[in-house]
Formats: C-alpha cells, structure tokens, sequence
C-alpha cells in the first residue's frame, strides 16, 4: 500500500537568471514498510528533498501526499501538527536538548502535543534500541552512537507514517555506523516502520529495499 506519493515536485531559489531549482520535477512513491535510500553528491538536492518530505521545507511547486493526506498546500499550523504526529526526522547531529535524560527526549513530542506516554511502547523502543539502561542519562552522559538511538527512538515514539533520517551516520566512526544501520534496518521489520535515508554512502545505501539516486535535483537513477 502506497504510503508516500511525490508529483512534479520543484524547490527553486532565486529569481531570474540567478534561479537555481534544488528539487527539479521529481515524481516517486514509496510503500507503507518499504526502506528506501536516497543517494548523490553533495549539492545533488537530496537533503532539500527530504526537508520538503518532512514539512520543514515548501516547495515552490508539486505535491506530495502522506497516508493519504496532501501536505503541501496545509497551513502552518496544521502542517506543524502533522509533521509532529506523522513525521519522524532523523539528524546528523542527534539535535537532543541537553538538559533533558535520554526519556525525556525520547518523549518529547507526545509532551508538545500533549499525547500521554504508552511506557509499554517506551520500553519496547528502548530495548529494541539497546538504550532501556541509559533512560535517566543526559546527551553529555552518551556516545555520539548512543545519542544517535535517542535520536531515533524519539522519531519512532509518536507511530509517525514515515521516519526520515538525514545522514544519520555522518557524524559517527564505522563501528557505530555499522550499528545504527542494523537498528534502522531492525527498526523497519520489527514495528513495519517506512523509512527514507539521506546518505552518500553508497554501502549503507546498499541495505535499502530501493535505492533513488538524485543528481543537479533530478531523480536520475532507481535500483531494487
């Protein structure tokens, strides 16, 4: 079942002849439980797309439809509400606030959105994520691979229809890499959770269901 659509979608900035289209004409699906990579140099447009997959970006022009919903066209507010219940974004760089334990970032969003913690769920997610002993410690208490399963427990909490993860091995060595794949890998067959991952790592990109490779904002290359 289809659970993410793209139409023509355009991200251009400037005008005129200093217009540049960072996302230029793509049109892709993904379906629900599908793990897909998304691939290309730096400045090749992919994290520009996964920006507007995730609401934090507009773009200029096309659609794209979340479970059904189209997110582009929505306002602020209802796009802020959707992306906080249906969008799990994955970062480089952890963004963990670091004066809250590991809990409480993981938390986080059902506390912005007022929703009340299943613990069940809780335990499950931190046990599945190696993490059920460090709950109580801060980011500065963590490996940079530990901060990363914070990081990705706190976009699995909320059940959200996709989790978008923006090179989230970039910032770790290669044994945590190794380790942060295989959880999003187990992450993706254990809770049937669809995931799109920004890399240019083409050997990490290799444990993907599909793999879409994106050059000068085109959609230029699709590998099973």
């Amino acid at each position: 079942m289809e659970i993410l659509k793209v139409e023509n979608l355009v991200k251009t900035y400037g005008a005129g002849e200093n217009a540049v289209n960072a996302v230029d004409n793509i049109s892709f699906s993904v379906e629900r439980g599908e793990f897909v990579a998304i691939v290309g140099s730096s400045g090749s447009g992919k994290s520009t797309l996964l920006h507007l997959l995730g609401g934090v970006d507009i773009p200029t022009s096309g659609k794209i439809i979340i479970d059904g919903q189209e997110v582009t066209g929505m306002s602020a507010d209802k796009l802020a509400v959707f992306r906080r219940r249906q969008i799990g974004i994955v970062y480089q760089f952890y963004n963990l606030i670091p004066i809250l334990t590991a809990e409480e970032n993981i938390t986080l969003p059902l506390d912005l959105d007022k929703r009340s913690v299943e613990p069940e769920r809780l335990d499950e997610i931190l046990k599945t994520l190696g993490i059920e002993g460090k709950r109580h410690n801060l980011p500065t208490q963590l490996s940079g691979g530990q901060q990363q399963r914070v990081s990705i427990a706190r976009a699995l909490i909320t059940e959200p229809a996709l989790l978008l993860a923006d090179e989230p091995t970039g910032n770790l060595d290669s044994k945590a890499t190794d380790d942060i794949v295989s959880l999003l890998k187990m992450t993706n067959k254990t809770f049937g959770q669809t995931i799109i991952m920004i890399t240019h790592n083409l050997e990490i990109a290799k444990d993907a269901d599909r793999v879409l490779t994106i050059s000068d904002g085109k959609l230029v290359g699709e590998v099973k």
